[in-house]
């Protein structure tokens, strides 16, 4: 009796192919159940939950009115959805927002410089500083909001009911309790 047959069949019982899907089935399954990996977010790992204020800069936001945009969206002790590095974090408390004077540098006779007011009347740019506070995790690089390290530098992107803009970190402080 010959090993392969003209069908290509083990011992004349076992097909070659349905052989070869049945080891890799079972492979897979080993791989899964027996080697599974890591598991959890890397942020999970040795961490604490600790109190967090995270100042945010926004420059050049066009808007008509602001506060309009005050009244039903953004207000102060209110919250914001925070989208970071494209995955939504979720709602976080707004502790304080501070709409910055809009200036312009002037030049002076003597040579020196002076910032002042800017005098053009249709300006819909408006410039702001926001302050959040929640809660994150902190881990060995820093602390992270969800699965997303918050930096300097990192850019937030605020959604609410009549907004939706980006901001950028310009500190981060770990409160303690």
């Amino acid at each position: 009796m010959a090993i392969l047959d003209s069908k290509g069949r083990l011992f004349g019982k076992i097909n070659l192919l349905d052989l070869g899907a049945a080891l890799v089935i079972i492979l897979v399954i080993i791989g899964i159940f027996v080697f599974p990996g890591t598991t959890g977010s890397v942020a999970q790992v040795g961490t604490k939950t600790v109190p967090i204020e995270v100042d945010l800069a926004v420059r050049g936001l066009n808007v008509r009115d602001p506060e309009r945009l005050f009244e039903k969206g953004l207000t102060k002790g209110g919250k914001t959805n925070v989208i970071i590095r494209n995955q939504p974090y979720g709602q976080i408390d707004i502790k304080s927002i501070q709409v910055l004077p809009r200036t312009l540098t002037v030049s002076q006779p003597d040579g020196s410089v002076k910032e002042l007011p800017d005098p053009r009347i249709n300006n819909f740019s408006t410039d702001m500083l926001l302050t959040l506070e929640g809660k994150a995790q902190v881990t060995d690089s820093g602390p992270v909001f969800g699965n997303s390290k918050v930096k300097i530098g990192t850019t937030f992107e605020l959604e609410g009911f009549n907004y939706n803009f980006n901001s950028t970190v310009i500190d981060v402080r770990l409160l303690d309790n």
